[in-house]
């Protein structure tokens, strides 16, 4: 079982009820193949690049899931045939490590700095004009 994640652009304009078709199938296809759905984040509606099929926007969605690669290989035939997908992405999803935060950085100290010996040159010159 290997964790994926798909990048899903849908129509903008494609009715509500076909798009919310379209995630049910994946899931089910998901499940049935003996994956695990994990999440459904919907990024929403956002300007293209470049026009697709003479359209400037898609509809944004990454789905999460564990499957097998069989099941991703069949969930990707199915999405380049269904209409209403103008793009989709598969990709292993990376778990990152629990990161322990980054400590405030620290005010700088006051610390006596040394002036270099010409900068008192240069305002006796200063002055003497």
């Amino acid at each position: 079982m290997n964790e994926y994640e798909i990048l899903l652009m849908l129509d903008p304009d494609l009715p509500e009820q076909r798009s919310e078709e379209i995630l049910s199938r994946i899931r089910a296809l998901v499940e049935d193949g003996g994956g695990k759905w994990v999440r459904h984040d919907i990024w929403g509606r956002r300007r293209l690049a470049y026009e697709i099929d003479k359209k400037t926007d898609g509809a944004y969605h990454l789905l999460e899931f564990d499957a097998t690669p069989e099941t991703l290989a069949e969930l990707s035939r199915i999405l380049k045939i269904t209409d209403g997908v103008m793009r989709h992405m598969a990709v292993h999803r990376v778990q990152t490590a629990q990161r322990t935060p980054r400590p405030a950085p620290e005010p700088p100290r006051e610390e006596s700095v040394q002036q270099p010996a010409y900068t008192a040159t240069n305002a006796r010159s200063q002055e003497e004009e």
